[in-house]
């Protein structure tokens, strides 16, 4: 049984691909939804959506701006049921060859943001609340040049894991979703061989929409026993690499 709808959402990276697609879901059920995201066009996203929808423009980054994220969802909405870690950035480069503030800089999005936004969250959450964390692939398998975005997304997975049975007994729920390969303006951004071979490895033999993602988010963020999964939808890729 899934939980009762009317329920607030706060989805970071809202403006764009996974997060916009899933705040389209919520909006469409009459729930309410606050996209944050760096841009100021989340605020027409959000105003074109209506009133249930909230538009937020910060960056992450920021841990003021944190802050404000969950007191201006609570302020208009009156409720805080579901956090979605949803913003990412990607820096790449192999060891030698990746400076230092890059790979601070994935790190403080990538994996301090959800956990601060988790930790600001929960003031707000009661018993049926739902965190919902956005992994990757490279999280739990090794590719070569992805040492930040590996380090911050296998850190999300190790989090993700503690706090779920930190906030167990609260009743609040905490899984990873592992999206593989989908169109969204990161992937768009590949090289055009780099992004064949990519698909070539993926058993299904296509990316994924963001639509495809959003709707596995949205699924276990209303599953009341599952808690500390990790949950690809990743194509069978995942499924389909060694191990080591």
């Amino acid at each position: 049984m899934l939980r009762a709808v009317s329920r607030t959402w706060l989805i970071t990276g809202g403006s764009r691909g996974v997060g916009l697609a899933l705040a389209r879901r919520a909006i469409a059920r009459e729930e309410n939804v606050a996209l944050v995201a760096r841009g100021r066009e989340v605020l027409e996203i959000a105003a074109q959506m209506g009133e249930r929808a909230l538009g937020i423009a910060a960056d992450v980054a920021d841990p003021q701006a944190r802050e404000a994220m969950v007191s201006e969802t609570v302020a208009r909405f009156g409720a805080l049921d579901v956090l979605v870690n949803n913003a990412g950035i990607h820096r790449s480069g192999r060891i030698t060859r990746l400076h230092p503030d890059d790979f601070a800089a994935v790190l403080d999005v990538d994996l301090a943001a959800p956990w601060s936004m988790s930790r600001l969250a929960l003031g707000h959450m009661q018993a049926g609340a739902a965190i919902v964390n956005i992994g990757a692939v490279v999280g739990l398998r090794g590719f070569p040049g992805d040492s930040a975005y590996g380090a911050a997304k296998g850190g999300l997975t190790g989090l993700t894991k503690v706090l779920a049975v930190e906030l167990a007994r609260k009743g609040i729920t905490v899984n990873l979703v592992v999206p593989g390969f989908t169109d969204t303006e990161m992937t768009a951004a590949l090289d055009p061989r780099a992004r064949e071979r990519i698909i070539a490895a993926i058993p299904i033999g296509r990316t994924a929409t963001p639509e495809e993602i959003a709707t596995v988010v949205d699924w276990v963020a209303g599953t009341p026993y599952m808690t500390g999964a990790v949950v690809p939808v990743d194509g069978g890729l995942l499924a389909a690499m060694p191990m080591s």
